[in-house]
């Protein structure tokens, strides 16, 4: 693995290339990208993919990536332009890309604004609310657990983003009306370390599922885009924002092993099945 730094205005952006390039064998590198998850949740990943150049990133102001724009949101089509520099400073070509949560909304601004980069996008549980019927409820939701975040702390926030991202089905009056959930029965801290700069709990990160995709640009995009779905969360709020767009698209969601982070291994906790869903990856990108 090789560690390099691009410096861009505003950012200074730490991605690794796990094995050559050019790759050995002509295949094209597969990139894979979260949001606000950085390359480390893709370890399992990495190294099940062995046989392949992996390319992972650090979205600008996360992880080891630095934003220099004084800037603290964060915006899929920045993220996209990051994304797109990445591509062209690996000079060889355009990518096959796993994009995950955030980093699949970060994937579909980029096949919009740069469709070249890209010759198969799987959009893995992109949170994008205007796909949804209860979207603005979701974003009602969404504004609460924010609101706990910034009275309570770290924990509390926790706990109401896990009541809003675990409720199966739409958001109804029965899911308003629950109590506010306790962080303890979910096993997380109840003490406020003082600290509001979470990317997921503060509203940082609200311009992801209020991300707006052009759908028409993606129908007639020439990059093959398989909206992907954890069999595990097709009922929940990632997996319904899923199957949506992806009926928007004109296709089924392709069903994924395990749940929204199913590919990840027990090293972030809520462990995934990483062989299996690296299995249906490396079978979904050998059909291009």
């Amino acid at each position: 693995m090789t560690q390099h730094t691009l410096e861009l205005p505003g950012a200074e952006l730490v991605y690794d290339v796990h094995g050559p390039l050019p790759t050995a064998d002509g295949r094209r590198p597969l990139m894979m990208i979260g949001q606000p998850m950085d390359a480390s949740g893709f370890q399992a990943q990495v190294k099940l993919f062995d046989d392949r150049t992996v390319v992972t990133y650090d979205p600008r102001g996360l992880g080891r990536s630095r934003r220099t724009d004084g800037e603290v949101t964060n915006e899929p089509e920045a993220q996209a332009e990051d994304v797109h520099a990445i591509i062209e400073a690996l000079g060889v070509g355009p990518v096959d890309l796993f994009g995950s949560s955030g980093g699949a909304v970060t994937a579909l601004a980029l096949v919009t604004a740069h469709p070249g980069d890209v010759v198969t996008l799987v959009a893995h549980e992109p949170p994008i609310d205007a796909v949804l019927p209860d979207a603005d409820a979701v974003h009602r939701a969404r504004i609460a657990y924010t609101q706990l975040y910034q009275e309570r702390g770290w924990g509390a926030g926790m706990a109401g983003f896990i009541a809003l991202t675990s409720w199966e089905g739409e958001l109804t009056d029965e899911y308003f009306a629950q109590p506010v959930p306790d962080p303890a029965s979910f096993g997380l801290p109840t003490e406020d370390d003082g600290s509001r700069d979470d990317p997921l709990l503060s509203d940082r990160s609200w311009a992801v599922p209020l991300y707006t995709p052009d759908l028409d640009a993606l129908r007639a995009s020439p990059a093959r885009i398989v909206v992907a779905v954890g069999e595990e969360s097709l009922a929940v709020y990632t997996g319904r924002t899923a199957v949506a767009l992806a009926k928007e698209l004109g296709q089924e969601a392709t069903v994924f092993p395990s749940h929204h982070g199913g590919f990840m291994g027990g090293e972030f906790g809520y462990a995934g099945q990483p062989e299996a869903f690296a299995a249906k990856l490396r079978a979904v990108l050998d059909q291009s």
